[in-house]
């Protein structure tokens, strides 16, 4: 009997609509909120011309140096790995908990290129300028790590890092997971400046599982795009849902503003125990902000921390996959019981993805280790491949009775034609 596959069509009212690869990327759909509140996100976008938008954070991990050794160090780590405290006696020195803290903390700029409709309804490319925090957690004998939010630097033709002493260095993505909203970037060692390896550290992670709620809390980052400023408060909450996530958040009341994004939340040892990410936004509500919780995300962080830096290559170079694909989201999938990712609604012939086998009903759920969960997730990492570069892709593919098994594919990248 022939093997029956289950194929996925968007709906009709036209909530799914299908992409081809080479098209522009589609702006990524935005989650909702709660009805009772509008969820800010932190990081601060400023435009040129426009005005100014603010979007959520992310974030990820290497391995440390040790407590607090700066930067300078020549200590050499062939991979990298978490490591956190064995604690010690709690201090409530909120000046003396910032002044260990605030050389582990940078401010990210993201400086990329949009098209922006004009006044006579023509369209035209604009720069557009936004900023986020990062916390340096991890060197190697060639680069300094920094984890941050991933919608930070999402989208970026530049990022430049801006460290304690505001010397300021160009930073190349290492890897990303959109779905946890957590990013690594990494700067080369050789293009800091003695002064600056002297003048910054590497953060020391705490344990989030231990965090009670009232305990204090300190928040660094680069607030408003002005340099790094430090709030204190208490933590008024754990395990917190919020649209977008899966995974329970830290509360705190401890103010956080927009650029905050990818920033540290400390706790009285002035150990990072989450990453800054969103904050509520009401008239009807104060001091409400969240960030994702350190410990439930140091296996996502070491991922990333381990993959290879990324730097873009020209729009004529960049690599080909060949399909054509349609986002599934979680509501799709939860609707036609799939996986998330990108549904391959059909096979370019002649493309890398026909040579490698792949077919029309499978699902792209990663591409070299990187979290794939839409169209414009896979256009954005496809442009990190040359034309003739080999990938990895993680698929799931129907079987029968409506079951997804995994598989790994390696597909040469072609050139676009068209």
């Amino acid at each position: 009997m022939d093997q029956q596959y289950t194929y996925y069509t968007p709906d009709q009212n036209g909530s799914q609509n299908p992409y081809r690869e080479p098209e522009k990327k589609p702006e990524k759909k935005k989650k909702g909120a709660p009805r009772w509140v509008k969820v800010a996100c932190l990081g601060l976008i400023f435009g040129l011309v426009a005005s100014a938008a603010f979007q959520t954070s992310n974030m990820v991990f290497g391995k440390f140096l040790g407590n607090s050794g700066t930067a300078s160090a020549e200590k050499t780590v062939e991979s990298a790995r978490l490591t956190t405290s064995s604690g010690g006696t709690a201090q409530s020195d909120v000046a003396k908990i910032a002044q260990n803290a605030m050389p582990s903390v940078v401010s990210i700029t993201n400086m990329s290129v949009q098209q922006v409709q004009n006044f006579f309804g023509g369209v035209q490319e604009q720069e557009m300028k936004s900023a986020g925090s990062g916390i340096i957690i991890s060197q190697t004998d060639s680069e300094l790590l920094i984890v941050t939010n991933n919608h930070v630097v999402e989208g970026s033709d530049t990022l430049t890092v801006t460290f304690a002493d505001e010397e300021s260095v160009e930073a190349n993505i290492k890897g990303t997971d959109a779905s946890k909203d957590l990013a690594v970037i990494a700067v080369d060692l050789k293009d800091i400046k003695d002064s600056t390896k002297d003048a910054i550290a590497v953060a020391q992670m705490g344990d989030s599982d231990k965090i009670q709620v009232g305990e204090q809390a300190v928040a660094i980052g680069n607030a408003l795009g002005y340099g790094q400023s430090v709030t204190t408060g208490i933590i008024s909450a754990t395990g917190r849902s919020l649209d977008g996530f899966d995974i329970g958040l830290l509360q705190t009341d401890a103010a956080i503003n927009p650029g905050n994004s990818g920033g540290a939340l400390l706790n009285a040892n002035g150990e990072v125990i989450g990453i800054n990410t969103a904050k509520a936004s009401s008239t009807e509500v104060e001091g409400m902000g969240y960030a994702i919780p350190i410990s439930e995300v140091s296996d996502v962080i070491t991922n990333l921390m381990n993959q290879d830096t990324k730097k873009k290559v020209s729009e004529d170079e960049q690599g080909f996959l060949g399909i054509e694909g349609v986002d599934v989201t979680s509501d799709s999938a939860q609707m036609y019981g799939m996986p998330e990712g990108v549904y391959v609604s059909g096979v370019i012939k002649g493309g890398g993805a026909e040579k490698a086998g792949i077919t029309k009903g499978s699902v792209i759920t990663g591409l070299n280790g990187t979290t794939i969960d839409s169209m414009s997730t896979l256009q954005e990492q496809l442009q990190y491949y040359a034309a003739g570069t080999k990938v990895k892709l993680t698929l799931q593919v129907p079987g029968s009775g409506g079951n997804y098994k995994e598989q790994t594919v390696e597909v040469t990248l072609g050139k676009n034609t068209q």
